[in-house]
């Protein structure tokens, strides 16, 4: 049947003739309610008394393509049969369902399907009360219950259908604004036009100066979420640039560079380019354009005309893969494109190589070479057959990734000045305000001074959490200060009207009306959530709990420290207080029917009968688990991808994680020195009874085989401690004699181990780095001690697991 059809809930009072009457309608309202006038019995009663026919005429006219539902619906159509006929109105071809047919088909095995006793089973309610068999029989009362009952049943429909179909409010999260999750575009709309005001701003300011805006949203309220939709709308246009939280103090910079430069390599949404192909596309032939009237030749009208209607056309117009006319072509954008930046920023530091080397990534189609640019691009050191392919040069191996990070951004914005304004989103940055990370928080308040100072034409986006906004102000010097807050969005929870249209919008993807699925007291529940993602996470916990019988959890413990910890302290306590009060009515209302003789009569039913509504509750170390299976899949899909892997990130990566398990684990960390010689990225980390050090070296050439001999020396040195260094799979392979004859020594040294890390390996570390962010970020609400539980049951066998048993 069809439970979208607009429908009537009927009971009547009589036995061959009407001579009580109630109808509600498909809200729940009771809409018509009478009482036969010729009736002797209703003589008391002074309110809606009226002839038969009247009564007749009016409900005719009520039910006019409607659904008429009642329970025993065969004894009420012969009922209203009857008194249609005996006032001599024509009987219509009404459409009945039966709510006793429908029980006895979704509920089998029950032993009794009255109207009481499926209210009692089920436990139905109105009004907050459960069904008394004092009332029944009153035609308002047993078609309350019989609305109550026919929402129960549909219910049980939608469940059956949705066996086999995935959680509609699984996603409550949005991790990178390149993501695509369904959007309402109506919440947070005039913050949305705020931004793109700004960019207007920006792209026709006669100076191009960058911009600051802090977005200021509690967790969950969507802040990830508007910039995803921001990059929906303008990724075509303009260059969306993703920064998480950086980790070291020392490369706050460089990290900018290289998330980055991750951005630029992203496909743009229905498209084959990425967004570094569109910004050399648009600003190239604006290059061309500039030149024409003094300086063009054949190729430059070769090119602008290939490009007049699609800048991208670039990519397709100059020639096959591996011809001498491509080839040709392209040294000629490089030629054009580096005297244009002559003649307007001059030749001085890495400005003209970077150039050159973003030239080189979009001349070539092959997935390979363009990753071999990629690490060139970063300041990665290629090895000579590399190089070779690419016809680039290394850069020197003293070079400051600080520096050079600061002037690539500088030169990415300098060409965005031909194209539009960049969009620089700083994201996650709660982790920040810990105590133990406020020297990087120093760090990084320097390095957006010294952005904003050297990198034009962007805005320039920081998505804070209020508290944390607060505490920055009061770290950071006034000066950067300003500059981040020219403009403040904020964002506030969306009224109760705006979360159930998210909720629809989410469970129409399987063709669901949330109302069907949802009591009304639970989708109170539900939106009664403080944020977005809390309003989701619970749909998602009732969705589980309804169609997969999985036990609702309880709130966690750490939820309710960060409520109690906010600037709101009072409301979430209150609400705590009141789902406490609730679960304890229920409790009673559920042992005064247990003393009732009508649970007597319950337990000599079948055991496949239906389960109680109150839910179990499962320990909060599964959400845990949930959680980790579900990143763990993200993870893996992203693995392939082209990624920055560097020695810093890393390094940052690892300290995050060691020092959130320090008030867990009893460990120190530190760090060894060898004079004045490189060594790689390390952290020393001590337990009671030994000590080890963790190191890593993703840098390749000669670089790599310089700090792996100072390694082996401190091996040699310290033969007390033992020493490991991790190398991601990923990266090229280690072929230089000297190299491998330094790996060899470590791996012979009674105190020493080279590693690879592979797929599992990565990804086990990366899952546990998104673990600990997530908790601080407070985009998962478990406290360390619950995560660091779950780890050491579900990575067991992992090795940085085993090292902070």
């Amino acid at each position: 049947m069809n439970n979208q059809q607009d429908f009537l809930i009927v009971d009547t009072e009589g036995k061959h003739q009407v001579n009580e009457i109630a109808v509600i309608n498909s809200q729940g309202n009771l809409i018509y309610e009478a009482f036969v006038q010729e009736y002797a019995a209703h003589d008391h009663i002074k309110l809606n008394r009226k002839p038969l026919q009247q009564i007749i005429l009016e409900f005719n006219n009520l039910a006019q393509n409607k659904l008429l539902i009642c329970h025993h619906a065969d004894h009420d159509f012969q009922v209203l049969q009857n008194s249609f006929i005996a006032v001599e109105v024509p009987w219509q071809n009404f459409q009945f369902a039966c709510t006793y047919k429908l029980a006895k088909k979704y509920f089998p095995n029950l032993i009794s399907y009255s109207l009481e006793y499926l209210s009692k089973k089920l436990n139905l309610k109105v009004k907050q009360k459960y069904f008394n068999s004092q009332q029944a029989h009153s035609a308002r009362y047993d078609a309350e219950f019989t609305y109550q009952l026919y929402w129960k049943v549909m219910e049980e429909i939608t469940i059956k259908r949705l066996q086999n179909q995935p959680n509609p409010f699984g996603s409550s999260r949005v991790d990178t604004p390149f993501q695509e999750h369904l959007d309402l575009t109506s919440i947070y709309n005039n913050q949305f036009a705020t931004l793109k005001s700004i960019i207007t701003d920006i792209k026709y300011d006669q100076n191009h100066q960058s911009k600051g805006v802090i977005v200021i949203g509690e967790p969950g309220t969507g802040k990830t979420h508007l910039m995803m939709r921001l990059a929906q709308e303008v990724l075509e246009v303009n260059r969306l640039l993703f920064i998480r939280q950086p980790n070291n103090p020392d490369a706050v910079i460089y990290h900018t560079y290289s998330r980055i430069l991750e951005s630029l390599i992203e496909k743009v949404t229905q498209s084959n380019y990425t967004q570094l192909e569109y910004l050399l596309a648009n600003s190239f032939r604006k290059i061309i354009q500039n030149n024409l009237i003094d300086n063009t030749n054949q190729k430059d009208q070769f090119i602008l005309a290939a490009t007049q209607t699609n800048p991208l056309e670039l990519y397709d117009s100059l020639g096959t893969d591996g011809t001498q006319k491509k080839r040709d072509y392209w040294q000629h954008i490089e030629k054009r494109t580096l005297e244009w930046w002559l003649e307007h920023y001059g030749g001085a530091g890495y400005s003209l190589e970077i150039i050159k080397g973003i030239i080189k990534f979009c001349s070539y189609s092959d997935f390979n070479y363009k990753k071999l640019v990629t690490r060139w691009l970063a300041a990665d050191e290629l090895a000579p057959e590399e190089l070779d392919k690419i016809k680039l040069n290394n850069w020197n191996e003293e070079i400051s990734k600080e520096n050079f990070s600061l002037e690539a951004i500088a030169v990415l914005s300098k060409l965005s000045l031909l194209d539009e304004p960049l969009i620089i989103i700083f994201d996650q940055l709660e982790g920040l305000g810990l105590k133990h990370h406020e020297k990087l928080l120093l760090s990084f308040g320097e390095a957006i001074k010294e952005i904003f100072t050297h990198v034009p034409n962007s805005l320039i986006i920081f998505n804070l959490f209020p508290s944390r906004w607060q505490h920055f102000q009061q770290i950071l010097d006034g000066s950067i200060v300003d500059r981040i807050s020219q403009y403040q969005v904020t964002l506030e929870k969306p009224n109760y009207s705006d979360l159930e249209q998210i909720l629809q919008l989410k469970a129409a993807i399987i063709d669901l009306d949330v109302k069907t699925l949802f009591t009304e007291q639970e989708l109170v529940n539900i939106l009664a959530g403080n944020s977005i993602r809390a309003v989701l996470n619970r749909a998602a916990d009732y969705y589980r709990y309804k169609v997969n019988q999985i036990p609702l959890p309880q709130l966690s413990s750490q939820s309710l420290t960060h409520s109690l910890a906010s600037e709101e302290t009072i409301l979430p306590r209150i609400e705590k207080l009141e789902q406490q009060f609730t679960q304890l009515q229920k409790l009673l209302a559920n042992l005064a029917q247990a003393f009732s003789g009508f649970t007597n009569t319950l337990a000599v039913t079948n055991k496949q009968e239906l389960q109680s509504n109150e839910p179990n509750n499962y320990p909060t170390n599964q959400e845990v688990i949930d959680y980790l299976e579900t990143q763990k899949k993200l993870l893996e899909q992203d693995y392939d991808k082209l990624q920055i892997i560097s020695d810093s990130d890393d390094i940052g990566k690892l300290k995050t994680i060691i020092e959130a398990f320090q008030t867990i684990v009893n460990l120190e960390i530190d760090h060894l020195r060898l004079g004045k010689k490189k060594i790689p990225d390390h952290l020393v980390v001590k337990k009671t009874n030994y000590t080890l050090v963790i190191g890593f070296l993703q840098i390749d050439g000669t670089a790599f085989t310089t700090r792996i001999k100072n390694f082996n020396e401190l091996v040699i040195n310290h033969k007390e401690i033992r020493f490991l260094l991790l190398r991601d799979n990923r990266k090229p392979k280690l072929t230089g004699k000297v190299a491998q004859e330094e790996i060899t020594k470590l791996n012979n040294s009674a105190n020493g181990k080279f590693s690879l890390i592979d797929r599992d390996n990565r990804i086990s570390f990366e899952v546990i780095y998104r673990l600990v962010t997530d908790i601080y970020n407070r985009d998962f609400d478990v406290s360390l001690v619950e995560a660091f539980n779950a780890l050491k049951q579900q990575l067991n066998n992992y090795w940085l697991i085993k090292l902070m048993q």
